[in-house]
């Protein structure tokens, strides 16, 4: 495989974990672009691919200049054919891009460390099973239409869907123990009730992290071979 995936982030510190191990692994470049810091958006056309990771800001945030110009530039990126996964924050700006709703959950909750996720139907070909995967988040997306649900959680219903060539995840298959460890150390949010303990967190990692890498790869099989069709602008 050759070609550039470009990586947006949204935080100095961002990392792209294994998501960055595994496309490089595959033989791609991979491109940074931190839009938060003025880096500008470039054409999707010249891509592999677009990978959109998470953020303490909102999807909602469309007074930051930031924010409303990758609402902007999303459909662009659809309309090109360009493949676009959007992880956490990634995810809800493609909802919002596309007219969903993104909002906090109506009980206040968060979702914080390891949780399951399962296919629905439409999901069964991306999610083979149903796993385990990290989720640091106080907002979900609703599904836009034209875009299908492909698997659900227990806290936030909607985990992932699919538009296109477009795949968002409320989940974070990036993280890597050196991530979580870094993630975990001082945030005010493990002291939440409904927060995974940080010693938890650890001690079911060895468990699910070997699926979520397994299942990555697959997922990159598909969203890299697949040629769909150019959504409208």
């Amino acid at each position: 495989m050759s070609g550039r995936i470009l990586f947006v982030t949204h935080e100095k510190t961002a990392c792209a974990g294994r998501v960055g191990e595994v496309l490089r692994a595959r033989g791609y470049t991979t491109v940074l672009c931190r839009p938060f810091l003025g880096d500008p958006l470039p054409a999707a056309r010249e891509l592999a691919g677009v990978v959109v990771f998470g953020g303490r800001m909102s999807a909602n945030d469309a007074h930051l200049d930031f924010i409303r110009a990758e609402l902007d530039w999303i459909p662009t990126v659809l309309a090109q054919g360009t493949p676009y996964f959007g992880i956490c924050l990634g995810g809800q700006l493609l909802a919002r891009a596309l007219g969903a709703r993104v909002a906090r959950h109506p009980r206040g909750l968060h979702e914080i460390g390891y949780a399951p996720v399962r296919p629905v139907v439409a999901g069964h070909e991306v999610f083979p099973a149903p796993m385990h995967v990290y989720q640091w988040h106080n907002e979900g997306f609703d599904v836009a239409p034209g875009a299908e649900l492909l698997a659900a959680g227990d806290v936030f219903a909607h985990q992932a869907f699919r538009y296109s060539g477009a795949v968002g995840v409320q989940f974070h298959p990036e993280v890597t123990p050196a991530i979580v460890t870094r993630w975990t150390e001082s945030d005010p949010d493990l002291l939440r009730p409904e927060a995974q303990p940080r010693a938890q967190q650890f001690a079911v990692s060895p468990t699910h992290d070997p699926v979520v890498g397994q299942w990555l790869d697959a997922f990159f099989d598909r969203w890299l071979k697949a040629e769909p069709q150019k959504a409208a602008a």
